[in-house]
């Protein structure tokens, strides 16, 4: 039976709370390394299956798609692992590694049923890691992400079974919207995807997670999702057009928003955004495109969660309108921040550039004009809104007077680590061009690209200034702005409100009639029963023998007919 890294993160998750001090972090940084080792020691094509209840599975199945996502798994467990090295709360360290492991046994599951378990332990794991904020806001948040992930598993059970009923069977192919079942599981996805009216759920519960958590969460849910929509949904024509959106509209709520981590969530939905798009666009180029920047935003992504979550260790904030001025006492955070910010922003030399650059060939190529210019305008809005206000507002901004230790010294490792994956990928993107499901025949870095890239920056960082200098930028507002949400955080509450008031009132109009009406009829329907009536008075022996007799005559002439 093929051998599979997941079980190798179950087995350290159990390992983690029994050893303490540096034998556990040598444990918590060894396990994703040797989950990496052995995922590549696995011969593509390799497969394993087994039989339950009838049903032929296959837990692994080792192919150049799966293989690309699980290793950007696997270096995000790794970064995350050495980033809470520093943790007590071992609950939340093991968690991270289960979690780790439900998104790579998902990756190489070959059937829909390994991927549904799989696709629920990611949710329940993940669900621990904002639980363990301990507080009153962490646990509704916590409650309401379980039940989005909860919802997102039911609908994919169900567009299994009916694949199952229509005999398609349990492959984990390409599936289709047309499919049995198709619709419902491509719903499924499309929750943890965080689509259009869908997306609520990321920007509400990310920011309530621990920090170490946040790290972890940016990682694996939606990546997770965007594979099993490359698998199972490729060049699906609507996921262009879903895809935009996810791009553009995030960038108006990020630009407001005060919560610097709730920015990042806005941001993911944006570059979510790209790898929707280039999963709809399908073929070689886009499920390249799309594969490379899920990797990609697998660590520059976790690197400004990080650099936000030290800031936050620190100060104990990660409101734009209370931070500021902390390049003075945290120059190495700021140095490393701004690396994630370059990467997503796609700098040349930086991975965002090698990797988004793959996507917006794709959509030229096809010629999809409108939507490559909404594209366009999306990248100048997540260097606008991450490149730039993270960094500025963290460590740029007004001076609040922090004067804080730098982070400790693991989470520093695992940021200069992240910073260089971000710099290695985009200085030589051969390196992951060369990991990716099919052969690619593209180079990042013409001068037409370049320089085209440089001045859209240019002019995003022009923009930015002005309306800074000007006071017509947005301010810091200490609020919460809502979106999507606001269906179950107003309207239903106040729904619910509204139909009690009324329910009240009519049982207040009603009811008193209604008593009146049933006693009358109780009244009427029960008097015969009662003690005097005739039906209550005693009976002759001869007459209950009469009446038995007929009705078993009754029986049995209703049994004869």
């Amino acid at each position: 039976m093929t051998a599979n890294p997941a079980l190798l993160l179950i087995l350290g998750a159990a390992g983690v709370p029994l050893l303490r001090g540096l034998p556990r972090r040598a444990l918590m940084a060894a396990v994703p390394v040797a989950g990496l080792v052995l995922l590549w020691a696995l011969p593509e094509g390799a497969a394993s299956g087994l039989q339950f209840l009838g049903l032929e599975l296959t837990p692994v199945r080792v192919d150049a798609l799966s293989r690309v996502f699980a290793t950007g798994f696997l270096i995000a467990a790794l970064l995350t692992m050495v980033y809470a090295m520093h943790l007590r709360d071992t609950l939340q360290q093991a968690m991270i590694l289960v979690y780790a492991a439900a998104a790579v046994g998902g990756t190489l599951a070959g059937d829909l049923v390994t991927l549904f378990v799989l696709w629920e332990l990611a949710g329940l794991s993940s669900a621990f890691l904002i639980w363990a904020g301990r507080n009153e806001r962490s646990h509704r948040a916590a409650t309401r992400y379980l039940a989005v992930q909860l919802l997102s598993g039911l609908l994919m059970l169900a567009g299994i079974v009916l694949r199952v009923r229509s005999g398609a069977g349990l492959e984990f192919g390409h599936l289709g919207v047309d499919a049995p079942g198709g619709a419902l599981i491509l719903a499924a996805i499309g929750i943890k995807c965080a689509f259009p009216l869908l997306h609520s759920w990321l920007t509400d519960t990310y920011p309530e997670a621990t920090i170490v958590g946040a790290v972890a969460l940016s990682a694996f849910t939606t990546k997770f999702a965007v594979y099993t929509l490359a698998r199972g949904f490729a060049g699906t024509e609507m996921l262009v057009w879903i895809g935009i959106v996810m791009a553009v509209f995030p960038i108006f709520y990020a630009v407001i928003e005060n919560d610097l981590r709730r920015v990042l969530a806005y941001s993911m939905i944006n570059q979510l955004g790209f790898m929707v798009v280039g999963v709809g666009i399908g073929g070689a180029l886009g499920i390249n495109g799309a594969s490379a920047h899920a990797v990609a935003d697998m660590v520059f992504k976790g690197l400004l969660f990080m650099s936000v979550g030290a800031v936050m260790l620190r100060t104990g904030t990660a409101n734009g309108s209370d931070l500021g001025g902390l390049y003075k006492s945290m120059p190495q955070t700021a140095a490393l921040c701004m690396v994630g910010a370059a990467s997503i922003s796609a700098f040349p030399l930086f991975s965002g550039f090698a990797t988004k650059s793959l996507i917006m060939e794709a959509v030229g190529q096809e010629q999809l004009t409108v939507a490559w210019l909404l594209l366009l305008f999306a990248s100048a809005g997540v260097f606008h809104h991450a490149g730039i206000k993270i960094p500025y507002f963290a460590f740029f901004a007004h001076d609040r007077g922090y004067r804080v230790a730098e982070a400790p010294l693991n989470m520093r490792a695992a940021m200069a680590m992240a910073a260089v994956v971000c710099v290695a990928i985009g200085v030589a993107p051969s390196l992951l061009y060369g990991m990716l499901p099919y052969a690619v025949d593209y180079v990042p870095y013409t001068t037409a690209h370049v320089i085209n890239q440089l001045q859209l920056l240019l002019l995003a960082a022009l923009a930015f200034t002005v309306l800074v200098r000007t006071g017509l930028y947005p301010p810091e507002l200490r609020s919460v702005n809502i979106d999507a949400d606001y269906v179950y955080r107003r309207a239903l509450p106040q729904s619910w409100r509204a139909l009690s008031w009324a329910a009240d009132a009519v049982r207040g109009r009603v009811g008193p009639v209604l008593r009146r009406r049933g006693g009358e009829l109780w009244e009427i329907t029960t008097g015969p029963l009662r003690p005097g009536s005739r039906v209550a008075r005693p009976w002759s022996t001869h007459l209950m023998v009469w009446w038995t007799a007929l009705l078993l005559g009754a029986m049995l002439l209703l049994a004869f007919l």
